[in-house]
């Protein structure tokens, strides 16, 4: 479990927890867990593309999250914000489907992009996650106080003279590097659960925002420990135990606020 070759996973897991610990908390805190489940889904066709077109998959992956970006914000100024994520989210799923199936990548890279894989990160990779998460975890800190005023009382954050689309805008790009940065360890079908059930019972812990983020970023890091030992024990994949642990962190929350 602790071998040279895992030491990159336990690495970038860590990286890729504590970044989606702190971000997933304003995921929660806004509202927008359906967009924290539809972004992973978008940048999964970004991962088939590089696959495609032989090039390191995280440049696929960031290039589709910010695609998904551009056009869930120009959708939603048409329709509700739920009806442009699903739009954008089908639009994305078939492109995904297309070039997978224009690659030659044998069954398991597949598998590897659905539910995640431990094992074959490079020192790239892990250069790669750190960089994004530092961006990510920089934003997230810069615009703490705009995003908590706007997600708690926009009529407070417009005095405040925070705007709000600016505010949505660079909420959703931090997240689309969160989720294209934890895709290859967690998966594309599970990675929303690391960002919302962490966040779901920090917000049950305790009122304080701070503590809270802080909170959610400490529980997603035992999460993905947890899940990278189980998964190597058991040669079952990293994804499942990630969205099990997340579901008993989200059920503890819910015991707790009654």
């Amino acid at each position: 479990m602790f071998a040279p070759y895992m030491l990159n996973t336990w690495l970038a897991g860590s990286l890729i927890a504590l970044t989606a610990g702190l971000v997933g908390f304003f995921a929660v805190l806004r509202g927008e867990s359906f967009a924290s489940h539809a972004l992973p889904l978008g940048t999964f066709p970004g991962a088939a593309f590089a696959a495609w077109a032989g090039v390191n998959a995280y440049y696929g992956l960031v290039g589709f999250s910010l695609l998904g970006i551009i056009v869930i914000n120009q959708l939603a100024k048409q329709q509700r914000n739920d009806v442009a994520t699903a739009l954008t989210l089908i639009s994305l799923l078939g492109l995904g489907t297309l070039f997978l199936s224009l690659s030659n990548n044998y069954a398991g890279a597949v598998y590897a992009l659905l539910f995640g894989e431990i094992l074959g990160l490079s020192q790239t990779d892990v250069l790669i996650t750190a960089a994004i998460s530092a961006i990510a975890i920089a934003g997230t800190l810069t615009l703490f106080r705009p995003l908590l005023l706007n997600s708690i009382s926009p009529d407070l954050a417009a005095t405040a003279q925070i705007p709000p689309n600016r505010t949505q805008i660079l909420f959703l790009t931090l997240l689309a590097l969160t989720t294209a940065m934890a895709l290859p360890i967690t998966g594309a079908l599970l990675v929303f659960s690391l960002l919302i059930g962490p966040a779901a019972l920090a917000r049950s812990l305790t009122d304080n925002p701070v503590t809270a983020a802080f909170c959610s970023a400490a529980i997603s890091l035992l999460t993905i420990w947890a899940a990278i030992a189980l998964a190597y024990t058991t040669n079952y994949p990293i994804g499942f135990f990630v969205g099990a642990i997340a579901a008993l962190w989200y059920g503890a929350g819910r015991v707790l606020r009654k």
